[in-house]
């Protein structure tokens, strides 16, 4: 198993605290658009918050797994090579006064 492979399983292992720390950083919301570039660079920054540096290459590589992986268990709907809608039900967002 390469690094990239392990990076994958360390990712597609804790799933749901990956998938919060893309929230914190990035505009992360159930039914939103959500690009391809901005999961590339928020896999370098977790890990990097983990004191694992990769570089624009491995992240990229890394990137095309998680979002197939993602894809795969439908939390991103593919839109095209760019980017995905998110289906993730537990990002919904609400504004006071909404009737939901």
């Amino acid at each position: 198993m390469d690094n990239r492979d392990k990076y994958f399983e360390i990712i597609k292992n804790n799933e749901k605290v990956f998938l919060q720390f893309l929230k914190a950083k990035f505009p992360l919301f159930h039914n939103s658009k959500f690009f391809f570039r901005d999961l590339q660079y928020g896999i370098q920054k977790y890990f990097e918050s983990q004191g694992t540096k990769l570089t624009i290459a491995e992240a990229e590589v890394i990137a095309i797994m998680v979002g197939k992986y993602l894809e795969k268990e439908n939390i991103f709907i593919s839109l095209n090579h760019q980017g995905w809608k998110v289906n993730y039900p537990e990002f919904v967002t609400t504004v006071p006064g909404d009737p939901f």
